[in-house]
């Protein structure tokens, strides 16, 4: 069965860092565009990072814009969302997506793949 499974999220003070993973079973993400979304209670999902099939093309939201980093692992076929200086703000469910999207952007729009998420709590 193919699925996305996110890992590495949990609770963090502010200023502090997590790494997330997205791995996949039953494909492959080296053939893919790989986006991160976030969706905190009460708020629409929001586009954080995307990195296309080549890497050639990556994207992030100017809110976490200098403190994200997105990354593949081609060795693990994993994708990696590195989160420094996360701020209360930060705070939500993370998603990776893996699909043929038009363009690498903060679009939801032509992803095939969505993981479960992963929780992200950042508070003193």
């Amino acid at each position: 069965q193919e699925q996305l499974v996110e890992s590495g999220g949990g609770l963090v003070q502010p200023g502090g860092s997590l790494r997330l993973s997205c791995a996949a079973s039953g494909f492959t993400l080296d053939y893919y565009t790989i986006g991160w979304f976030r969706q905190a209670p009460g708020k629409e999902r929001e586009g954080v990072s995307c990195i296309s099939t080549s890497d050639s093309i990556t994207f992030y939201a100017d809110s976490v814009k200098g403190r994200f980093t997105i990354s593949r692992d081609n060795a693990k076929h994993t994708v990696s969302l590195q989160m420094n200086s996360l701020k209360p703000e930060d705070t939500a469910v993370y998603y990776c997506a893996a699909g043929h999207p038009v363009g690498c952007t903060g679009w939801a729009m032509g992803y095939d793949y969505w993981g479960q998420g992963t929780q992200v709590t950042v508070s003193s």
